[in-house]
Protein backbone atom coordinates (compact mmCIF):
# COMPACT_ATOMS: atom_id res chain seq x y z
CA UNK A 1 0.00 0.00 0.00
CA UNK A 2 1.21 3.44 -0.89
CA UNK A 3 1.71 5.42 2.29
CA UNK A 4 2.38 9.18 0.88
CA UNK A 5 1.53 10.70 -2.51
CA UNK A 6 4.23 13.38 -3.31
CA UNK A 7 2.14 16.27 -5.42
CA UNK A 8 4.37 18.60 -7.08
CA UNK A 9 2.91 21.51 -9.34
CA UNK A 10 4.93 22.87 -12.16
CA UNK A 11 5.07 25.91 -14.04
CA UNK A 12 8.05 27.30 -15.80
CA UNK A 13 10.18 26.14 -13.65
CA UNK A 14 11.85 23.12 -15.65
CA UNK A 15 15.66 23.20 -13.92
CA UNK A 16 13.70 23.54 -10.19
CA UNK A 17 11.06 20.97 -10.64
CA UNK A 18 13.72 18.52 -11.66
CA UNK A 19 16.00 19.14 -8.98
CA UNK A 20 12.68 18.84 -6.52
CA UNK A 21 12.40 15.45 -7.77
CA UNK A 22 15.87 14.27 -7.90
CA UNK A 23 15.74 15.12 -3.86
CA UNK A 24 12.84 13.59 -3.05
CA UNK A 25 14.42 10.38 -4.49
CA UNK A 26 17.72 10.76 -3.02
CA UNK A 27 16.16 10.78 -0.41
CA UNK A 28 13.37 8.36 -0.16
CA UNK A 29 14.91 5.66 -2.94
CA UNK A 30 13.93 2.91 -0.57
CA UNK A 31 10.57 3.40 0.00
CA UNK A 32 9.94 4.24 -4.12
CA UNK A 33 11.09 0.58 -4.59
CA UNK A 34 8.88 -0.97 -1.76
CA UNK A 35 6.19 1.22 -3.57
CA UNK A 36 5.39 2.85 -0.29
CA UNK A 37 5.83 6.19 -2.09
CA UNK A 38 5.12 7.76 -4.98
CA UNK A 39 5.85 11.20 -7.19
CA UNK A 40 2.68 12.83 -9.35
CA UNK A 41 3.93 15.60 -11.50
CA UNK A 42 1.12 18.04 -12.99
CA UNK A 43 2.58 20.60 -15.80
CA UNK A 44 0.82 23.46 -16.07
CA UNK A 45 0.97 24.12 -19.64
CA UNK A 46 4.49 25.63 -18.89
CA UNK A 47 5.87 27.75 -22.23
CA UNK A 48 9.90 26.91 -20.92
CA UNK A 49 10.63 23.72 -22.45
CA UNK A 50 9.44 22.30 -19.09
CA UNK A 51 7.36 19.21 -21.10
CA UNK A 52 10.55 18.25 -23.04
CA UNK A 53 12.41 18.25 -19.92
CA UNK A 54 9.95 16.21 -17.87
CA UNK A 55 8.96 13.87 -20.11
CA UNK A 56 13.15 13.30 -20.68
CA UNK A 57 13.11 12.45 -17.13
CA UNK A 58 10.08 10.18 -17.20
CA UNK A 59 11.93 8.06 -19.54
CA UNK A 60 14.71 7.85 -17.23
CA UNK A 61 12.77 6.94 -14.38
CA UNK A 62 10.49 4.85 -15.72
CA UNK A 63 13.63 2.85 -16.75
CA UNK A 64 14.72 2.01 -13.10
CA UNK A 65 12.64 -1.19 -13.21
CA UNK A 66 12.18 -0.84 -9.23
CA UNK A 67 11.05 2.23 -8.60
CA UNK A 68 9.82 3.54 -12.05
CA UNK A 69 6.00 2.93 -11.52
CA UNK A 70 5.98 5.32 -8.73
CA UNK A 71 6.20 8.27 -10.59
CA UNK A 72 3.44 10.10 -12.98
CA UNK A 73 3.68 13.07 -15.14
CA UNK A 74 0.38 14.94 -16.10
CA UNK A 75 0.63 17.54 -18.71
CA UNK A 76 -1.88 19.54 -18.61
CA UNK A 77 -3.14 21.92 -21.95
CA UNK A 78 -3.92 24.70 -19.92
CA UNK A 79 -2.89 27.06 -16.66
CA UNK A 80 -5.16 25.46 -14.15
CA UNK A 81 -3.67 27.52 -11.84
CA UNK A 82 -2.22 25.71 -7.79
CA UNK A 83 -5.72 24.97 -6.39
CA UNK A 84 -7.14 23.51 -9.77
CA UNK A 85 -3.24 21.59 -10.62
CA UNK A 86 -2.94 20.38 -6.99
CA UNK A 87 -6.51 19.19 -6.83
CA UNK A 88 -6.14 17.08 -10.33
CA UNK A 89 -3.44 15.90 -9.12
CA UNK A 90 -4.70 14.53 -6.04
CA UNK A 91 -7.17 12.59 -7.76
CA UNK A 92 -4.78 10.28 -9.40
CA UNK A 93 -2.54 9.77 -5.95
CA UNK A 94 -3.12 6.40 -4.34
CA UNK A 95 -1.44 7.16 -1.21
CA UNK A 96 -3.31 7.57 2.30
CA UNK A 97 -1.38 10.92 2.67
CA UNK A 98 -1.21 13.72 0.18
CA UNK A 99 2.13 16.39 0.36
CA UNK A 100 1.62 18.97 -1.34
CA UNK A 101 4.87 20.40 -2.05
CA UNK A 102 6.53 23.09 -4.13
CA UNK A 103 9.01 22.37 -7.05
CA UNK A 104 10.76 25.14 -5.97
CA UNK A 105 11.88 23.33 -3.44
CA UNK A 106 14.86 20.92 -2.11
CA UNK A 107 14.15 18.04 -0.09
CA UNK A 108 16.63 17.78 2.52
CA UNK A 109 16.04 14.99 4.81
CA UNK A 110 13.66 11.93 5.79
CA UNK A 111 11.26 14.09 7.60
CA UNK A 112 8.39 13.18 5.70
CA UNK A 113 8.28 10.22 7.06
CA UNK A 114 8.15 11.18 10.40
CA UNK A 115 4.78 13.81 9.76
CA UNK A 116 3.00 10.80 8.32
CA UNK A 117 3.63 8.92 11.70
CA UNK A 118 2.57 12.11 13.61
CA UNK A 119 -0.60 12.01 11.74
CA UNK A 120 -1.07 8.53 12.03
CA UNK A 121 -0.86 9.31 15.83
CA UNK A 122 -2.80 12.32 16.57
CA UNK A 123 -6.08 12.08 15.54
CA UNK A 124 -7.18 15.18 16.23
CA UNK A 125 -4.62 16.60 13.67
CA UNK A 126 -6.14 17.10 9.94
CA UNK A 127 -2.88 18.79 8.02
CA UNK A 128 0.41 18.93 9.05
CA UNK A 129 3.05 21.63 7.51
CA UNK A 130 6.26 21.16 7.02
CA UNK A 131 9.32 24.11 8.30
CA UNK A 132 10.72 25.87 5.01
CA UNK A 133 14.31 27.42 4.56
CA UNK A 134 15.46 30.24 2.50
CA UNK A 135 18.79 29.27 0.53
CA UNK A 136 20.92 30.95 3.31
CA UNK A 137 19.62 28.26 6.05
CA UNK A 138 17.18 30.97 7.28
CA UNK A 139 13.30 29.87 8.07
CA UNK A 140 10.72 30.75 6.19
CA UNK A 141 7.70 32.17 8.26
CA UNK A 142 5.53 29.65 6.80
CA UNK A 143 2.63 29.51 8.84
CA UNK A 144 0.50 31.82 11.16
CA UNK A 145 -2.75 33.26 12.24
CA UNK A 146 -5.81 33.49 9.78
CA UNK A 147 -6.58 37.19 8.60
CA UNK A 148 -8.90 38.62 10.26
CA UNK A 149 -9.56 42.26 10.50
CA UNK A 150 -6.91 42.42 13.20
CA UNK A 151 -3.98 40.40 11.56
CA UNK A 152 -5.07 41.91 7.94
CA UNK A 153 -4.76 44.94 8.96
CA UNK A 154 -0.95 44.02 10.53
CA UNK A 155 -0.09 42.55 7.12
CA UNK A 156 -1.43 45.31 5.15
CA UNK A 157 1.03 47.67 7.45
CA UNK A 158 4.07 45.03 6.82
CA UNK A 159 3.87 43.53 10.35
CA UNK A 160 3.92 39.45 8.93
CA UNK A 161 5.88 39.51 11.83
CA UNK A 162 3.42 39.35 14.01
CA UNK A 163 1.12 37.34 11.70
CA UNK A 164 3.14 34.34 10.82
CA UNK A 165 5.69 32.48 12.64
CA UNK A 166 8.26 29.51 12.30
CA UNK A 167 7.94 27.22 15.62
CA UNK A 168 10.73 25.41 16.62
CA UNK A 169 8.80 23.02 18.06
CA UNK A 170 5.40 20.96 17.03
CA UNK A 171 2.95 23.25 17.80
CA UNK A 172 -0.82 23.84 16.84
CA UNK A 173 -0.99 26.76 14.26
CA UNK A 174 -3.95 28.19 12.50
CA UNK A 175 -2.83 27.63 8.44
CA UNK A 176 0.72 26.08 7.15
CA UNK A 177 1.67 27.23 3.77
CA UNK A 178 0.80 25.54 0.46
CA UNK A 179 5.06 24.90 -0.31
CA UNK A 180 5.06 21.47 2.17
CA UNK A 181 1.17 20.75 3.52
CA UNK A 182 0.67 16.99 4.20
CA UNK A 183 -3.45 16.34 4.83
CA UNK A 184 -5.06 12.28 4.70
CA UNK A 185 -6.73 12.01 1.00
CA UNK A 186 -9.99 10.95 3.19
CA UNK A 187 -9.78 14.08 4.89
CA UNK A 188 -9.01 16.01 1.71
CA UNK A 189 -11.82 14.19 -0.36
CA UNK A 190 -14.19 15.39 2.55
CA UNK A 191 -12.96 18.86 2.12
CA UNK A 192 -13.42 18.49 -1.86
CA UNK A 193 -9.96 19.59 -1.93
CA UNK A 194 -8.43 22.91 -2.38
CA UNK A 195 -11.27 25.69 -3.30
CA UNK A 196 -11.21 26.10 -7.08
CA UNK A 197 -11.86 29.75 -7.23
CA UNK A 198 -8.18 30.49 -5.67
CA UNK A 199 -5.69 30.42 -8.50
CA UNK A 200 -2.98 31.24 -6.09
CA UNK A 201 -2.15 32.25 -2.99
CA UNK A 202 -4.72 31.83 0.07
CA UNK A 203 -5.98 28.75 -0.75
CA UNK A 204 -3.88 27.20 1.81
CA UNK A 205 -4.85 29.16 4.82
CA UNK A 206 -8.77 28.68 3.18
CA UNK A 207 -8.31 24.92 3.37
CA UNK A 208 -7.33 24.91 7.19
CA UNK A 209 -9.94 27.69 7.63
CA UNK A 210 -12.55 24.63 6.50
CA UNK A 211 -10.53 21.81 8.39
CA UNK A 212 -11.02 23.77 11.70
CA UNK A 213 -14.57 24.37 10.91
CA UNK A 214 -14.52 20.25 10.59
CA UNK A 215 -13.01 20.11 13.91
CA UNK A 216 -9.65 19.22 13.14
CA UNK A 217 -6.50 21.22 14.05
CA UNK A 218 -3.67 22.55 11.82
CA UNK A 219 0.17 21.69 13.33
CA UNK A 220 3.29 22.73 12.56
CA UNK A 221 5.93 20.09 12.08
CA UNK A 222 10.00 21.23 12.10
CA UNK A 223 11.92 18.45 12.35
CA UNK A 224 11.92 18.63 8.62
CA UNK A 225 14.64 19.93 6.55
CA UNK A 226 12.71 21.82 3.47
CA UNK A 227 15.00 24.52 0.85
CA UNK A 228 11.95 26.27 -0.78
CA UNK A 229 13.12 29.32 -3.05
CA UNK A 230 9.93 31.59 -3.17
CA UNK A 231 7.81 33.45 -6.00
CA UNK A 232 9.68 30.51 -8.29
CA UNK A 233 7.01 30.69 -10.38
CA UNK A 234 5.51 33.54 -9.99
CA UNK A 235 6.27 37.45 -9.46
CA UNK A 236 6.03 40.13 -7.07
CA UNK A 237 3.21 42.04 -8.78
CA UNK A 238 1.52 38.49 -9.92
CA UNK A 239 1.58 37.38 -6.19
CA UNK A 240 -0.01 41.15 -4.58
CA UNK A 241 -2.72 40.76 -7.26
CA UNK A 242 -3.71 37.02 -6.38
CA UNK A 243 -3.22 37.51 -2.77
CA UNK A 244 -5.71 40.59 -2.90
CA UNK A 245 -8.26 38.95 -4.79
CA UNK A 246 -7.96 35.50 -2.55
CA UNK A 247 -8.43 38.25 0.51
CA UNK A 248 -11.48 39.25 -0.82
CA UNK A 249 -12.74 35.64 -1.63
CA UNK A 250 -12.72 34.20 1.75
CA UNK A 251 -14.09 37.27 3.49
CA UNK A 252 -16.41 36.86 0.51
CA UNK A 253 -17.12 33.39 1.31
CA UNK A 254 -16.47 32.82 4.91
CA UNK A 255 -16.89 36.23 6.62
CA UNK A 256 -20.02 38.63 7.15
CA UNK A 257 -20.55 41.56 4.29
CA UNK A 258 -19.53 44.10 7.20
CA UNK A 259 -16.36 42.77 7.66
CA UNK A 260 -15.97 42.14 3.65
CA UNK A 261 -16.18 45.61 3.34
CA UNK A 262 -14.06 46.57 6.27
CA UNK A 263 -11.70 43.92 4.55
CA UNK A 264 -12.09 45.53 0.66
CA UNK A 265 -11.43 49.31 2.17
CA UNK A 266 -8.24 48.32 3.99
CA UNK A 267 -6.86 46.77 0.71
CA UNK A 268 -7.99 49.66 -1.14
CA UNK A 269 -6.73 52.35 1.08
CA UNK A 270 -2.86 50.51 1.37
CA UNK A 271 -3.30 50.58 -2.61
CA UNK A 272 -3.74 53.99 -2.83
CA UNK A 273 -1.12 54.86 -0.80
CA UNK A 274 1.50 52.62 -2.62
CA UNK A 275 0.11 54.30 -5.84
CA UNK A 276 0.50 57.63 -4.42
CA UNK A 277 4.04 56.55 -3.56
CA UNK A 278 4.32 55.57 -7.01
CA UNK A 279 3.54 58.61 -8.26
CA UNK A 280 6.10 60.98 -6.09
CA UNK A 281 9.10 58.30 -6.63
CA UNK A 282 8.47 57.93 -10.45
CA UNK A 283 7.89 54.30 -10.06
CA UNK A 284 5.29 53.21 -12.52
CA UNK A 285 5.62 49.45 -12.13
CA UNK A 286 4.67 50.22 -8.28
CA UNK A 287 1.59 52.08 -9.45
CA UNK A 288 0.97 49.67 -12.30
CA UNK A 289 0.81 46.89 -9.81
CA UNK A 290 -1.44 47.99 -7.09
CA UNK A 291 -3.78 49.69 -9.65
CA UNK A 292 -4.31 46.72 -10.96
CA UNK A 293 -4.52 44.90 -7.44
CA UNK A 294 -7.95 47.04 -6.28
CA UNK A 295 -9.50 45.98 -9.60
CA UNK A 296 -11.88 44.00 -8.46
Amino acid sequence: MIELSIIILSYNTKDLTRRCIQSVRKQYKKELIDKKLEIIVIDNNSSDDSASLLSDLKKEILASRRSGSNFTLIQNRENLGFAKGCNFGAKNAKGKYLLFLNSDTTVLDRGFLRMTEFLDNHKEAGILGGRLLNPNGTPQRSGGKFYNLWYLFLMLLGLEVLVRRSPTKIDKIDWVSGACLMIGKNQFNNLSGFDEHFFMYIEDMELCYRMRKLGFSTYFYPFVGIEHKTLGSSNRSFAIINIYKGILYFYSKHKNHLEYLVAKTLLISKAEILILVGFLTFSSGLRDRYRKAVMF
